[in-house]
């Protein structure tokens, strides 16, 4: 039989039992990343060898890029406080601080355990450093009337800081092409640095006013046809990312801004509504294909020659640098006990570090450095589905009933 069509059946009977069993398995200490990539597993050269195939970078990061988009657009669906500094304190906390506490100290990983020069350890600091909004929808906000401080210390932090840790992937990628630093670093502040992120915030606003306005007055005339209109989010999200991507902006960064101007442009909830669930099936149908993908790519001789590298930089990321760069970023915050200690535990890593690790090979990451540098990278999002995957439910569940007890008393 074709393998072609024996993938579609494989990949139909996954579809139906994690649908149809979703009620089990969101009540098990198990998340469907974790599933998918054990199937992945299944499904390449260690399983049944259905996909043997290895798909290049340039494929592997598109579909990434694609996946991140959908899922920070989503995060910014679900960003429900007022714009000012004192609602996102908790967010400014864990960009301001705990993102380059993470870059540096992945970077002093590298440079002092694994011989990597420092232009190098910050592109591995840059790669790992964003959160995982794609494989961390269990902790984040459910929906626009959930308003608890963890969830959404979560949910802002994953979709700002795949776009904010792109300066320093960047920085990696010239010290790749020139190690003398002077050559290019005013560019990479002015261009890289300030430009970037402030065509990203433009772009994030005008882009989706002027969609929304549009869509606005063109119903007015003649409604648009119930069943297309969801795809209103959907061309919000491709028309500002590759208009912020055209003027040189951080399109990530426009895509999650925009998220946040589509929720408060529209008063009807239902609309708000059917955009958030429209965007989150595609973000989940998105994501077993990239995780699967994953799965297949998976080695055993170049995990077992990187193993003892890569659980070093997971071990001290997961289990020392993320929990005490919380611990320091939000010492004075007003949060709920228990609130530091779970933000500092659910640093997932997915989708996102596999879309800086591509755009890093597109761009000149290669040789025995670019096998360093990868390995790592593809056994710290293994452990971190696992281990996040295991603990997620139970630990959510006690936070829960932690937060009901407080309210109640």
């Amino acid at each position: 039989m074709d393998t072609y069509i024996l993938n579609l059946l494989v990949i139909g009977i996954l579809l139906l039992l994690v649908t149809l069993g979703s009620g089990w398995i969101s009540s098990l200490p198990l998340s469907y990343a974790i599933i998918y990539l054990i199937v992945g597993i299944g499904l390449g050269p260690y399983g049944v060898k259905l996909i043997e195939l290895r798909p290049n970078a340039e494929f592997l990061e598109r579909l990434s890029e694609f996946v991140v988009l959908v899922s920070v657009f989503g995060c910014g669906l679900k960003m429900n406080r007022p714009l000012n500094l004192w609602s996102w304190s908790i967010t400014a906390r864990l960009i301001g601080f705990l993102m380059p506490i993470t870059i540096f100290a992945i970077a002093a990983v590298g440079k002092l355990f694994l011989g990597m020069d420092w232009g190098t350890a910050i592109l591995l600091g840059g790669i790992l450093a964003p959160t995982d909004p794609v494989l961390a929808s269990e902790v984040q906000l459910a929906h626009t009337e959930d308003h608890d401080e963890m969830r959404f210390g979560l949910t802002s932090e994953g979709g700002l800081n795949d776009a904010l840790a792109f300066p320093f992937v960047y920085f990696g990628i010239h010290w790749l092409e020139d190690k003398n630093w002077q050559n290019w670093f005013k560019e990479w502040v002015a261009v890289d640095l300030l430009w970037a992120v402030a065509a990203g915030l433009v772009m994030g606003i005008l882009v989706p006013k002027l969609v929304v306005w549009i869509n606005q007055q063109l119903q007015r005339f003649r409604k648009v046809d119930e069943l297309m209109e969801d795809f209103v989010a959907l061309s919000t999200i491709l028309l500002t990312y590759s208009l912020t991507e055209v003027v040189n902006g951080y399109g990530f960064l426009a895509v999650f801004v925009a998220g946040i101007v589509v929720q408060r442009s529209y008063h009807d909830p239902e609309k708000k509504k059917s955009q958030f669930e429209f965007t989150e099936q595609i973000e989940k149908l998105l994501e077993v294909g990239t995780i699967l993908l994953l799965g297949t790519l998976l080695r055993f001789e170049p995990i077992f020659n990187y193993a003892p590298q890569g659980l070093l930089v997971a071990g001290l990321l997961l289990v020392v640098i993320r929990p005490l760069g919380v611990w320091f970023s939000t010492l004075g915050h007003p949060s709920r006990q228990g609130t530091r200690r779970l933000l500092g535990w659910f640093g997932i890593r997915g989708v996102g570090s596999l879309y800086y690790l591509t755009y890093a090979y597109g761009k000149g990451l290669e040789g025995s450095l670019g096998e360093q540098i990868g390995w790592i990278v593809y056994i710290t999002i293994v452990i971190s589905v696992f281990l996040h995957g295991v603990s997620a439910t139970p630990l959510m569940n006690w936070y829960g009933k932690k937060v009901q007890r407080s309210e109640s008393s």
